[in-house]
């Protein structure tokens, strides 16, 4: 069955900011693991997360939202007009196509 074009979900994510490349490394637990370059200051890392998942997912940024954690590795991010069934299988199929490092690793 179809999900409406209002649907909303939300993600859990586990974010490692600083590292050498921003990526989706895969599946962590219930959710996904991120790495980002940007350093965990001034909300640089949060940004760099949603702009990462945006390209991602095809949303706009303005339809992704940090609902928890801040400050945090363990975030959770709110997505607008997406469920959770084609996010979770957009994410997949990225890394079943690219795997974990991308296409030239």
């Amino acid at each position: 069955m179809a999900e409406p074009p209002h649907a909303t979900t939300r993600l859990r994510l586990r974010v490692s900011p600083g590292a050498r490349r921003t990526e989706l490394v895969g599946r962590y637990a219930d959710g996904w693991k991120v790495r980002v370059s940007a350093a965990p200051e001034r909300g640089r890392a949060n940004e760099a997360v949603v702009d990462l998942l945006a390209r991602r997912l095809g949303l706009d940024r303005n339809d992704i939202s940090l609902v928890s954690g801040h400050a945090a590795r363990d975030k959770v991010v709110e997505l607008r007009g997406l469920g959770r069934a084609e996010a979770e299988r957009k994410l997949s199929r990225r890394q079943d196509e690219s795997g974990p490092r991308g296409p030239n690793t």
